[in-house]
């Protein structure tokens, strides 16, 4: 059977990656998908378990950034489109380890836009954040654009920042096709326990402190997983070669908040709060204008209220 595209998805087993499998299979079931995964601590398998006896999809275990696990997959799978969601991506883990940032990172996708050139991909999609542009004051009404300058706070943003860079210069230099979305705090399913909401509720339902940086009052922009793979979609589909993409559902709200409103759903005490140190570097403010990948189309249409509630 002749299938309509071969799309390589890298971490694959991870959070987002999972989601985006499923969605595309999903969506495309004539499409093949081709998964490349490192199987650290942030992938498991389960995740892919509705679809992973799907005819069309292939998984291999390796790192990006081995130049030669990456032309093996590619010598034998020839994919048309890459779309890159591998990455080391817990801030705190990037300030005690940055050089592990960087080889996943920033080599890991140099090796994998090697590979796309050497092999005539279509589209390389690199999956980046809104931690690139840096924070904003929280008194602050703007908005970052897709032309506002970059200012990573921690090595995680940095490594992020330094990839979307190379990105651009591969376009410029080697006629890459490339697109870049950088969107803002995912939540959802397969998430690690590691990251604030489900980190929150493993907390609060073992009755345990919950340790909270600074004054808890840094703002995070949340979108839902399921909305964040509906907007690579279109951007795949309708965006324009060469394009950066802000991704956000525009749902602000400091952290101590969104922990109170958890503890509430829960039925928990706030006591189990504690505020601790505060992380160093750490952004204050997060918040995108989307108006261009909007153009295109997309909406938001998961809401942040909506999924906290099904917690009850």
């Amino acid at each position: 059977m002749e299938h309509r595209k071969k799309l390589l998805l890298t971490g694959v087993y991870g959070f987002i990656g999972a989601n985006f499998a499923i969605y595309w299979n999903n969506h495309y079931p004539d499409d093949r998908i081709i998964g490349i995964d490192k199987m650290t601590y942030a992938a498991n398998p389960a995740n892919l378990d509705s679809i992973a006896r799907h005819a069309n999809m292939t998984c291999y275990r390796g790192d990006i950034a081995d130049a030669a696990f990456v032309q093996s997959v590619f010598e034998k799978e020839r994919p048309q489109w890459v779309v890159n969601f591998a990455a080391e991506s817990h801030v705190d883990r990037s300030i005690n380890n940055p050089e592990l940032f960087i080889h996943s990172n920033v080599l890991g996708v140099s090796v994998l836009m090697d590979a796309c050139l050497r092999f005539g991909v279509n589209r390389f999609h690199q999956v980046s954040t809104d931690e690139v542009y840096g924070d904003l004051p929280l008194e602050s009404t703007s908005a970052f654009t897709e032309e506002s300058a970059l200012h990573p706070s921690s090595p995680y943003a940095a490594s992020k920042a330094s990839a979307d860079l190379l990105v651009l210069s591969y376009a410029r230099t080697y006629g890459l096709p490339i697109t870049i979305s950088r969107c803002s705090n995912n939540y959802g399913r397969f998430q690690h326990r590691e990251k604030l909401i489900p980190k929150v509720i493993d907390c609060a339902c073992r009755g345990v402190s919950i340790p909270v940086y600074g004054r808890g009052d840094n703002r995070r922009d949340w979108i839902h997983v399921d909305d964040h793979c509906t907007a690579i979609d279109y951007i795949l589909h309708k965006g324009k070669e060469n394009h950066i993409y802000n991704v956000s559902a525009h749902e602000e709200i400091n952290n101590l908040e969104l922990i109170r409103k958890i503890l509430a759903i829960l039925g928990k005490s706030d006591d189990l709060i504690t505020l601790v140190n505060d992380r160093p570097g750490h952004d204050r403010r997060y918040a995108m204008d989307t108006s261009r990948l909007e153009k295109l189309g997309w909406k938001a249409t998961r809401n942040l209220d909506d999924f906290l509630n099904t917690l009850k």
